[in-house]
């Protein structure tokens, strides 16, 4: 459907607009057509299929010409610009054109042709022109807003989702440069002594860095993929924090398949390690649950944390950053508690796929 999305040049006008916008127009007009095709069908038996043609293709060429000095002259150079009584007038003489050439076709082909068809005086025939051209202008008018409506949706959609692109590389991007310096530190400890455990760090290492540049690049990624990248995580946190921290994350329920918006749930993980274990020298902890249901998912997380907690951090997304992804990426879909308890921080998170 890409085609329909290509643009064209509006005739006698610099503005140009899409296939799809043009699609829509033409059938407009096409449905127009056909109404004074049925309306003005005695003309064939009446007449001749000539003036019948010339009667339907007059009536239509007019009031395209009427409804396109309106579109595109009319409303943005005198609506737009709260020239309320100009464009009133410019509309009114439009319209007195069209009744006037109108009129002069009808007086014509009734008078000399056709001869009256029907009892009808003139202030009943130009009432009827006045108000039928005045219904199909109002018409075009609502298909022309009904369409800026929708492009408008378009662009709203485009923005929010590279707004989205945009935070979730801005995620990627930022590996915490402390983590990163106290995982080398450790991992240079490690090779010091010759540990058995250094080829494990760097191996995590390496796939958290391939996840964080790679695999979370689509806008949903494997919950399974997500989880395993959660786990090397608190592997290698718990590696930094191994004399005087618990840190577990349990997982249950059914990941095959199920799909999430990448590096989401990270931030929780972050904010637990960030505020509270890494703030305790010793007693620190961080419990997890994180289950997964058919078509839901539930991650609850509490951490110790010292009791002069309560500052911010000025790094990171954040949890106010968490929750404007949220909104954006599951809206009426998500629930987001958090609650101090003063010696632990609880937070629940729980989405609908």
């Amino acid at each position: 459907m890409e085609f329909l999305d290509k643009t064209l040049q509006v005739p006698f006008s610099k503005r140009t607009i899409s296939y799809k916008s043009a699609l829509i127009h033409s059938a407009y007009w096409i449905l127009i057509t056909g109404f004074f095709i049925y309306e003005k069908r005695y003309l064939i038996y009446k007449a001749s299929m000539p003036y019948f043609v010339v009667c339907v293709s007059a009536r239509i060429f007019l009031l395209i010409v009427i409804a396109y000095l309106n579109l595109n002259y009319f409303l943005p150079n005198l609506l737009i610009k709260r020239r309320y009584w100009s464009y009133l007038a410019a509309v009114l003489l439009s319209i007195s054109g069209y009744m006037l050439a109108q009129g002069l076709f009808d007086f014509y082909l009734y008078g000399y042709i056709l001869g009256p068809t029907r009892n009808s005086d003139l202030i009943e025939a130009l009432s009827y022109n006045f108000f039928s051209t005045l219904w199909y202008l109002g018409l075009m008018i609502a298909l022309k807003l009904s369409i800026d409506w929708y492009e408008q949706q378009r662009v709203l959609q485009k923005i929010t989702v590279e707004k989205l692109q945009a935070e979730v590389n801005f995620l990627r991007s930022q590996v915490n440069p402390h983590f990163l310096f106290n995982v080398l530190n450790n991992l240079y400890a490690l090779t010091l002594k010759k540990s058995d455990l250094a080829p494990d760090v760097v191996l995590k290492l390496s796939e958290m860095m391939e996840y964080m540049l790679y695999d979370s690049e689509d806008s949903k990624v494997l919950l399974q993929k997500e989880i395993s990248y959660l786990n090397t995580y608190l592997d290698l946190e718990k590696l930094r924090f191994s004399s005087h921290a618990d840190i577990e994350l349990k997982v249950s329920g059914d990941l095959n398949g199920q799909l999430i918006a990448p590096l989401l749930l990270l931030p929780l993980i972050e904010n637990a390690v960030k505020h509270g274990v890494s703030q305790l020298n010793s007693g620190a902890w961080l419990h997890g649950d994180l289950s997964v249901g058919k078509s839901s998912l539930s991650l609850k997380i509490e951490n110790s944390q010292p009791h002069t907690a309560g500052h911010k951090s000025k790094g990171g997304i954040g949890l106010t950053n968490l929750r404007k992804r949220l909104e954006l990426l599951y809206p009426a879909k998500h629930t987001l508690f958090t609650q101090d308890k003063g010696n632990s921080f609880l937070v629940n998170l729980e989405i609908e796929f």
